[in-house]
């Protein structure tokens, strides 16, 4: 599978992430989807100190202990609880990053993690505060490299002034173009790479697509309704039969874009994003084409 460089550091991660977030709580089985992708070109791997209190990243640790070299592994931090409290709490202090960062190394059972993200965040954090954090596990070889989770424009503006960052993961998908708008040739310009997550737009870009909106699309996605997602539906299979395939081709095509991180929680789910490897990057044209079916969304509550 292609690799890409992520930002300006040494490390390169391939065209698809396996978000880990789906992987659900049995080990034997979150293994073996985590097997499967390593074993088919993905060599990155995401999830996050938040996915199942932790548990999430204990699964990845176990399943990746004996082929650590081989793979890059990606976490986040900011969201804090206190056991035996209710709910999580955000925390994107420089305490706490430096003291979480040793838990995510122990359930990950590793000495470093190659790219730790800030999972989230707003203006009103202590953003020079949080810099200086990723900054000094940098430095302690605690991290390879760092950036944020975020798909608010005005956060990540913020960032790319201030800090090294070399990694914005966001939402974008054909149905959720926000990032065309404001942040994707900002991030490219500075040589900040783009984890684009929820390109499947919770299947409804998938081979499944045409079940998933009828049976949970009844609210819409976004701002469109299921009637609009229905035609859409119909407009893009008369593209392609390959849902998963176009949508995922779909986002990479902009250079900012070094990965597409997709969920699964099975084998086949995996099997079904693969087939980019054998396709050639969207021609042109059907790019184009694929922007007068969807519209350009731009973001409002989120800054």
């Amino acid at each position: 599978m292609k690799k890409n460089k992520l930002g300006k550091s040494d490390i390169e991660i391939s065209a698809l992430t396996l978000g880990c977030m789906s992987l659900g709580t049995d080990r034997t089985k979150a293994k073996a989807i985590i097997d499967y992708a390593l074993d088919n070109g993905i060599n990155h791997l995401d999830t996050s100190d938040l996915y199942d209190f932790g548990l999430n990243e204990e699964i990845v640790g176990e399943a990746i202990k004996h082929k650590r070299d081989k793979l890059i592994v990606t976490t986040k931090v900011g969201n804090r609880y206190t056991p035996g409290q209710d709910g999580w709490y955000w925390d994107p202090s420089k305490a706490y990053i430096l003291r979480e960062v040793k838990e995510s190394l122990r359930r990950l059972k590793t000495d470093y993690i190659d790219f730790y993200m800030l999972h989230g965040g707003t203006l009103d954090d202590p953003i020079d505060e949080t810099i200086e954090a990723f900054e000094q596990l940098k430095q302690e070889g605690l991290i390879r490299a760092y950036g944020i989770s975020s798909i608010r424009p005005n956060v990540i503006r913020e960032y790319v002034q201030k800090s090294s960052i070399d990694g914005v993961m966001t939402q974008y998908s054909l149905l959720d173009r926000r990032p065309e708008e404001e942040t994707l040739d900002l991030l490219y310009e500075h040589n900040i790479s783009v984890l684009a997550r929820g390109p499947l737009a919770k299947g409804m870009l998938s081979n499944q697509a045409k079940t998933v909106i009828t049976n949970k699309g009844e609210k819409g996605y976004l701002d469109y309704t299921q009637d609009e997602l229905q035609n859409i539906y119909q407009e893009l299979s008369a593209i392609s039969e390959n849902l998963n395939d176009l949508a995922l081709r779909y986002v990479l095509k902009h250079p900012a874009v070094s990965t597409a991180v997709f969920g699964a929680s099975s084998i086949q789910q995996v099997e079904e994003n693969l087939t980019i490897q054998s396709a050639n990057p969207l021609d042109e044209d059907v790019y184009q084409k694929l922007k007068t079916i969807t519209r350009s969304n731009t973001y409002d509550n989120h800054r």
